[in-house]
C-alpha cells in the first residue's frame, strides 16, 4: 500500500496543560512491562482532565466527507452500523477481519464539568486492518473495522476489534468522531470532535513480531515514531497521554483497554 500523507487538521481547542516534551515512542513516559508474554501499558487519561486534540479524519473516513470508488461514502447512515463487534462486515458484506483481538472501553467525559461522564453521546470508531488496508476504500467489498457506539450512564462505549497494523508513514492509530446523539451521528459535519488514538508501542511490537497476518507492520513500525508521525508529532506530552489507551493482555488471549475522551459541553 502506498505511503500516505495526512496533514494534521487545525486544532479546534486545546486543553490548558502545556507541553513538557514530545514522546518519542508510543510508550514514551508511560511505564510498561512485559511478563511471560503479557504486555501492560500505562496510558489512558493518566488522571488528566483535558479536551482531546482535534486531528484529521484522514482519507478513509466513510463519514460523508469524501468519496470512495466514485461515490460519496457514508457508513453512518447504514442500518447495522451501531454495533459492539467491529470485526465482521455487515449489511451486504460478510467478510471478517483477522488479527489479535482488542476490546476497548471508551469513556466520554465533559471537561467543563470536572470530566463527568456523558450519557447518550456517540462514538464512531474506524481503523485499518492487520496489513494496513481500510475497508470500503482499499477493500470495496468489506465494511469491517468500523462501527458506532452510544455511551451508557457511565459515559462508556465498548468495542471489540483487532489491533490495527502499521502502514508506511504513520504510527499505528485508530480514528474516531464524537457526536451529541444518535440523531446527529449521520455526517461528518455534525461532529463535536474528530481525533485519533495512539496504539501503544509495546503492544504493537509484541503483536507485529509474534502474531501471524500482520504483513510488513514490524518493518514499518521500525521506521516511524510519535516524534516523526505527521499527525501526532506536534502534540504535547499530556495530549499524547490522553490519546493513548491503557492496554493489557497478550497475543493469545487478546488485549483489553480503556481510554477517556474529553470534550467541552
Amino acid at each position: 500500500m502506498q505511503a500516505l500523507t495526512e496533514r494534521r487538521a487545525i486544532l479546534g481547542w486545546i486543553g490548558a496543560a502545556s507541553a513538557t516534551a514530545l514522546i518519542a515512542g508510543c510508550g514514551g513516559s508511560e511505564e510498561s512491562t512485559t511478563t511471560s508474554g503479557t504486555v501492560t501499558t500505562g496510558g489512558g487519561s493518566n488522571g488528566l482532565c483535558l479536551v482531546d486534540p482535534t486531528e484529521t479524519n484522514g482519507p478513509y473516513p466513510s463519514d460523508g466527507s469524501n468519496r470512495a470508488n466514485g461515490s460519496t461514502s457514508n457508513i453512518l447512515t447504514q442500518t447495522g452500523v451501531i454495533r459492539q463487534d467491529l470485526r465482521t462486515s455487515f449489511g451486504a458484506y460478510t467478510g471478517t477481519a483477522t488479527g489479535v483481538e482488542l476490546q476497548l472501553t471508551i469513556t466520554i467525559v465533559n471537561v467543563n464539568d470536572g470530566c463527568s461522564p456523558l450519557e447518550g453521546y456517540v462514538v464512531y470508531l474506524w481503523h485499518c486492518d492487520a496489513i494496513g488496508q481500510y475497508s470500503i476504500y482499499d477493500l470495496p467489498s468489506e465494511n469491517y473495522l468500523r462501527g458506532v457506539g452510544i455511551s451508557d450512564s457511565n459515559g462508556e462505549v465498548v468495542f471489540t476489534t483487532i489491533v490495527p497494523g502499521c502502514y508506511p508513514g504513520r504510527f499505528p492509530h485508530t480514528h474516531f468522531e464524537i457526536f451529541e446523539s444518535e440523531t446527529t451521528a449521520t455526517h461528518y459535519d455534525n461532529r463535536l470532535l474528530v481525533s485519533q488514538m495512539v496504539v501503544p508501542e509495546t503492544v504493537c511490537e509484541e503483536v507485529y513480531n509474534n502474531a501471524s497476518g500482520y504483513g510488513q507492520s514490524a518493518s514499518n513500525l521500525s521506521r516511524v515514531s510519535i516524534a516523526s508521525d505527521n499527525v501526532f508529532a506536534d502534540n504535547s506530552s499530556d495530549e499524547i497521554a490522553m490519546q493513548t489507551p491503557e492496554l493489557s493482555g497478550n497475543i493469545t488471549n487478546g488485549y483489553t483497554g480503556t481510554v477517556e475522551i474529553g470534550i467541552r459541553v
